[in-house]
This record gives structure tokens, sequence and C-alpha cells, in this order.
């Protein structure tokens, strides 16, 4: 969108609201939807934060460094930090590095922060459970993504039901959970077992860690779906992010 022209359209619609032609909250419903910026290849969305309380996440794989540079610099010269980047390639870091962009980079969950603001409170109690040490990556994306917009994020790793006393000798920290990550390969048992031990919401993340029948996370997608113990939703193999943000959504709502 032009900038003169968005310009235009706000104050037109802050008029109409001085004139007591529309409600505030109506005016409000229209800047919402407003502003997107138009790279030839990427439209990004300046007004998901109205909308959605979370600004635009940029997801790399399969764009450039370039791209991903150009993006960044877009919404950085918008006053926009705390942007999270996924599934970032080592390769990518060095060159956004090498171009001076404020960056911190969590290898293991392949996710980049740039200009983090570190001075945001972190609120209510978000725990990360995982399976095995194998399943860290999805854990960590999914805990970095939750502890970047805002939650406190408790990590409980390699808790799966091969030892189940290693989960049960945690269950003070499940109990006070506001909403649980459980992460799994394997059979994916990990979240029945959490599932039916606590009262907080519990994620289900399937992972693509497991033997040749595991089929790449869908033996444990499809028994996380098929789970006896309510209060469990699931979320797509590896989609650490999702989980994360979902945790982040649930566990603010029960903080106000």
């Amino acid at each position: 969108m032009d900038k003169a022209n968005e310009k235009e359209q706000i104050l037109e619609l802050l008029n109409r609201v001085r004139c007591g032609r529309i409600s505030p909250r109506n005016a409000l419903s229209h800047l919402q939807l407003l502003p997107f910026e138009d790279l030839g290849y990427a439209n990004i969305d300046y007004h998901r934060g109205l909308r959605q309380g979370v600004g635009e996440i940029i997801y790399s794989q399969n764009k450039t460094s370039e791209q991903i540079e150009e993006i960044i610099l877009n919404m950085s010269t918008k006053g926009v930090n705390n942007i999270l980047i996924t599934r970032i390639s080592q390769q990518t870091v060095d060159f956004l590095i090498g171009q001076k962009i404020d960056l911190e980079y969590h290898s293991i969950a392949k996710l980049a922060v740039v200009s983090r603001n570190h001075k945001i409170k972190k609120i209510g109690s978000v725990v990360v459970a995982s399976g095995g040490v194998g399943d860290m990556p999805v854990c960590e994306e999914a805990a970095i993504t939750a502890e970047v917009l805002g939650s406190h994020v408790t990590r409980l790793y390699d808790v799966g039901v091969a030892g189940l006393h290693r989960l049960l000798s945690r269950h003070d920290v499940l109990a006070k959970a506001r909403v649980i990550v459980a992460v799994a390969g394997m059979e994916g048992a990990l979240a029945s077992v959490i599932g039916g031990l606590v009262s907080c919401p519990v994620i289900a993340v399937p992972t693509s860690v497991g033997y040749g029948s595991n089929f790449s996370g869908l033996s444990a997608l499809l028994a996380m779906l098929n789970s006896c113990a309510n209060g469990i939703s699931v979320v797509n193999i590896d989609n650490g992010f999702g989980a994360g943000f979902i945790a982040n959504r649930i566990n603010r709502i029960k903080s106000i």
C-alpha cells in the first residue's frame, strides 16, 4: 500500500471518529485491515499485531538470504522488534550477521530473533516436555517462540514413557502449568500420559524422530489424534513454532 494513501485513510478515519460518523471500535476494525508493504515477492502485513497481538513471523525456508534481509530491514524501519525467523539455515544466519543485522540465533531450534526486546515481562507458566533428547530441536522451537512472545517457560526434557518415573518426579511442575507442550516421536505416548495427569490444556507435537514404522512422524501424529485423554489438541509433525505460539496465547488468556 502507498504510504501517502495509507496516511490519508488513517486521517480520514480519525476525522470520522471525531465527527461521530463512526465508532472507535469500527475505526479500529478498519485500521486492522489497512497497511501492508508489497515487496514484489512478499506482502508484509503490518497490522497483524493489531489483529492478533503478534506481528508477522518470517518463515525462512525456500527464501533467499537477500529476500530475508530485505524483509527484516523493511520491518525494522517500521519500528518492529522481536522479529521471529523460523527454520533459518546457518548459511543465512552468517549472511545476515555479515550485513550487520542485530540477530540472536538459536542453532538447535533453527530460529533467530532480530532486535529482541529483553524487557518484555514473562508471565504465566508454559511447560515444554520432550519424550527424548532427539526431540529437542522441536522443543526448543516451541520454547523459544513462547519465551520471545512473553511467556515464562519451563523445560522438562527426556521424560518419555520408557522411564515414566522421570516424568512423575516432576509432577509439581506439571501441576502448576497453565499449558503444556508435549513433544514426542516414536509412538507419541507422552501426550496421553501427561493429558491424564493434569487439568490444563495440553498441546501435542508429534516429531519425525523414530524407526522405520514411525513413518517420519505419522505414527506419532495418529496416536496423538487418537488419544483417549481429554484436553489434548494436536499440531502438525515437527511444528514446534505452532505449538509455542498457541501455548503463549493460551497462557496469556489465562493471565488476564
